[in-house]
């Protein structure tokens, strides 16, 4: 059922999506569990058929939609049950490519814009470090300008799409003797340029068909004309990105939870136990129906905050409040999914064993749930006066 936020235009983009997911990511899906990354003939697919231009002003050559697009990109990418596969699409088009459709010079929107909406330049975005998560202001590593170009030096870490991507967006910090905070700055790092190369691939517990990245720099030149942005206010852009990464990451959550709940009635339907269908147990159906009265209100916060998010409100507080909410829920959704499932949710080759192993994450990256929360808690008398 649309809801009235919803646009026709977002309508048919999500009916457009749904079918690509049905036809294009299902079947295959498995496999790319198993190699590790999302071909990229499916990521060229979809910028071929507009996908990574949604949020694209139509001035750049995109669709000029707003948040709800975003939602609705999430939500269908969500639903696949392969959150390795939604992250990949996620990250490069509403969490690493925003910071040069935001910040891009002439120059490097020129360059690079054409190659990222069609899908043939695939991004991501390297703030977190071994050592510094959440705390982006803890970054250690360092961008020292050296006549026509910066010297970059340091490790990131868990970096999506890290290991095949084209184009990162990397923050270094350029300033020794500033404020955390006013000492970051958003570099365009291209592939293959000397001096950065990929650590190492990381062997996850979950998302498998999204390449995860440890990435090295080591004294490599950048020159100075692939600074995104103004230098030292790269921690400000970071943070006015990170509403959309959680606003998009509480959507894919909900729409995972939501599948995950509809596949297990489906299983409790058919499977009988002691002569009935689990579904005729009381405490099952009860759970469910609770859970799926829980996923249903949180995703009404999803699409209520989308919309602030389009009217141009400062809905900062309820950003936190859906990738707080979200991130715990789908886990909660999941463990009951999978135990509901009985033995055969333990079993590899069952959606529901996936769904849950991709579903931990979704509590920590982005911003870990106690995050959300202290963002809560610093807006709290301005959310309970509305």
């Amino acid at each position: 059922m649309s809801h009235s936020i919803f646009s026709e235009e977002n309508d048919l983009i999500r009916a457009q999506l749904r079918r690509f997911v049905e036809e294009k990511v299902k079947p295959d899906g498995p496999k790319w569990e198993q190699s590790g990354f999302v071909p990229r003939r499916i990521l060229r697919e979809m910028g071929e058929l507009g996908f990574f231009s949604l949020r694209v002003p139509e001035v750049l050559g995109g669709a000029g939609l707003d948040a709800r697009a975003s939602v609705v990109l999430a939500e269908e990418v969500g639903r696949s049950t392969h959150g390795g596969f939604a992250i990949t699409v996620l990250v490069h088009t509403d969490m690493a490519s925003p910071h040069l459709v935001r910040f891009g010079s002439k120059r490097q929107l020129e360059k690079y814009l054409p190659g990222i909406m069609a899908g043939t330049t695939i991004t991501a975005v390297a703030v977190t470090e071994p050592g510094a998560g959440s705390d982006v202001a803890g970054m250690r590593t360092r961008a020292v300008h050296d006549g026509d170009a910066y010297v970059l030096n340091g490790t990131k870490m868990f970096i999506t799409n890290g290991v095949h991507g084209d184009l990162y967006f990397v923050a270094a910090r350029t300033d020794a003797a500033a404020k955390g905070s006013r000492a970051i700055t958003m570099f365009i790092v291209e592939k293959g340029t000397p001096g950065f190369r990929v650590g190492r691939a990381l062997d996850k517990t979950g998302w498998l068909s999204s390449d995860t990245a440890e990435l090295v720099f080591e004294e490599c030149r950048v020159p100075a004309e692939n600074v995104l942005g103004e230098e030292n206010r790269g921690f400000y852009s970071i943070m006015a990105n990170f509403q959309n990464e959680r606003l998009v990451i509480g959507a894919m959550a909900m729409a995972e939870a939501r599948e995950a709940i509809r596949l297990t009635f489906d299983h409790v339907s058919q499977r009988t136990a002691f002569g009935v269908p689990l579904w005729e147990k009381q405490a099952i159906r009860q759970r469910l129906s609770r859970r799926l009265a829980e996923v249903e209100a949180a995703r009404q916060l999803v699409h209520h905050t989308a919309w602030l998010d389009a009217q141009g409100v400062d809905c900062v507080a309820q950003v936190s409040m859906v990738k707080a909410l979200a991130g715990d829920l789908v886990n909660e959704v999941l463990y009951d999914c999978v135990q509901f499932h009985g033995g055969m949710g333990f079993m590899r080759e069952s959606a529901i064993e996936r769904m849950a192993r991709d579903a931990r994450v979704q509590a920590i990256g982005g911003g870990a749930s106690e995050v959300m929360l202290e963002e809560i808690a610093k807006r709290f008398g301005q959310v309970l006066s509305d």
